[in-house]
């Protein structure tokens, strides 16, 4: 079932405002109208008039942002949406409650499922790229589960990377870890499941549609140390980037200096994982050295605030990072610890939480944009995605304000992420196609989805394994 419209010859008309993505002055374009073929920006300026077989987007009453770019999901949750036995639990505690006794009961059927949900919402809220950090492989099973995932992403013209995961030792290894009765992987199992990965989606493009990275679930834990280095060899010599969650909880710091010696930035650091190509979710607890570390070396992070917030796990100090020149970008991380895929939800949060602590004048709206657009591609290594400029692919979002949380408003152009949801998407294109039309998702049978999606709830409810003791 095709979800989205072929790309055609477009006009959007008459939008309250425009905003890029891009930083400091160039983040408004002002009442422009933008021109559209062949799936790239044509042009971007005001007056512009329909011309012969071109479809007209009406877009009075709304602003017009660029798509989210959307650097950690973990799709397979979201059928773990508010899990009581989670649902005030840490980190750790929440690990150990919510997804580790479920990880061996998703079938490709129940991963499909829980990423239609997860796109569909992903796509409602203004995604429209995910990468998505997907864990769920164990010794000699799950070598479908990546394809499945590109085949949902193909449904509804998403453009997806899939960070490839997955551990070749337990977490459940050390001491305070849930145990999962799975077994890992060798390295030559992830290794080679990568490179078939590759040969069958990976494009090297600036506007690449599909895309694989290499992504065990966390250095620290994942693998050991001496295999660390190899791993981040391989990836190089596939031309493939590297993520990975880092320094997410106290606890984490407090391990890794325990065992090694070191804090995080400094362990990932002496074993190659540092880099351009390089960016790790969370970073909540990263020190004023290694940000400078970070900074130095170009490597990037996916700031989760939500996810972050909502598992005690603190606040990331992204605005620091800003500052010194780190890569930001934004992630709605799992639904199992967050509730929500909507990345408008995540701005807003992100707009609001280091004001909260660090003064009004740590976060501007255009900033916050830029992180979840153009911030983005920058740490995918898509250059030709994530800014609304002529050249650039036409990945954009029409949000319509014709909401009472709008009117009001003195400037329209910060209104989706200043008041954060409801914000409808009126129209949302990726690579010129329509993959919102008038607020729907083409082709999306929605009452279908919310049957398949409760009974894969019940199906996991019934089935849930024990956990060992």
């Amino acid at each position: 079932m095709q979800t989205h419209t072929d790309n055609q010859a477009l006009l959007i008309q008459h939008a309250e405002a425009v905003m890029t993505g891009l930083a400091g002055s160039a983040a408004r374009a002002g009442k422009v109208d933008i021109r559209i073929r062949d799936g790239r920006i044509a042009e971007m300026a005001a007056g512009l008039q329909p011309r012969a077989g071109e479809r007209v987007l009406e877009a009075s009453g709304a602003v017009v942002y660029p798509g989210w770019v959307n650097t950690h999901h973990h799709l397979f949750q979201n059928l773990l949406k508010a899990v009581p036995e989670g649902i005030n639990a840490d980190l750790q505690e929440w690990l150990a409650a919510v997804p580790y006794p479920r990880l061996g009961r998703f079938t490709p059927e129940l991963l499909r499922t829980a990423a239609r949900l997860g796109m569909a919402e992903l796509l409602l809220s203004g995604v429209t790229t995910c990468a998505d950090h997907h864990f769920l492989y164990y010794a000699g099973t799950g070598r479908e589960t990546g394809d499945v995932l590109f085949e949902v992403a193909a449904e509804f013209g998403m453009r997806f990377v899939l960070c490839r995961g997955g551990a070749i030792q337990s977490a459940s290894a050390h001491p305070g870890f849930a145990k999962t009765g799975l077994e890992p992987e060798t390295l030559d199992e992830m290794q080679s499941d990568i490179v078939r990965l590759k040969s069958a989606y990976h494009d090297q493009a600036g506007d690449a549609m599909r895309r694989v990275v290499v992504a065990p679930t966390t250095p620290t834990f994942s693998m050991p140390p001496d295999i660390l280095r190899e791993v981040a060899r391989f990836a190089r010599s596939e031309g493939l980037r590297l993520h990975s969650h880092l320094s997410e909880t106290d606890n984490y710091v407090r391990f890794c200096r325990e065992k090694y010696g070191q804090l995080p930035v400094e362990f990932v650091e002496e074993h190659e994982w540092l880099g351009p190509d390089v960016w790790f979710a969370h970073m909540v607890h990263a020190r004023a050295s290694e940000i400078e570390v970070l900074a130095r070396t170009g490597t990037g992070i996916s700031h989760c605030p939500v996810s972050n917030a909502r598992l005690g796990s603190g606040i990331a100090p992204v605005v620091q990072m800003a500052q010194a020149g780190v890569p930001i970008s934004v992630g709605v991380d799992g639904v199992a610890s967050n509730e929500s895929g909507s990345m408008l939800g995540e701005l807003n949060t992100a707009w609001l939480i280091h004001r909260a602590n660090q003064g009004a004048a740590a976060t501007r709206i255009e900033d916050v944009i830029s992180w979840g657009s153009r911030g983005g591609s920058q740490v995918l290594g898509l250059g030709q995605v994530g800014t609304l400029e002529v050249g650039q692919a036409a990945d954009l979002v029409v949000y319509d304000l014709d909401h009472p949380r709008f009117y009001g408003f003195h400037d329209l152009a910060v209104a989706p992420v200043a008041a954060g949801e409801p914000a409808r998407v009126r129209y949302s294109l990726i690579q010129g196609s329509v993959v919102v039309d008038q607020g729907a998702i083409p082709g999306l049978d929605v009452q279908q989805l919310r049957a398949q999606a409760r009974e894969a709830v019940a199906r996991l409810l019934e089935a849930s394994l024990a956990v060992p003791t």
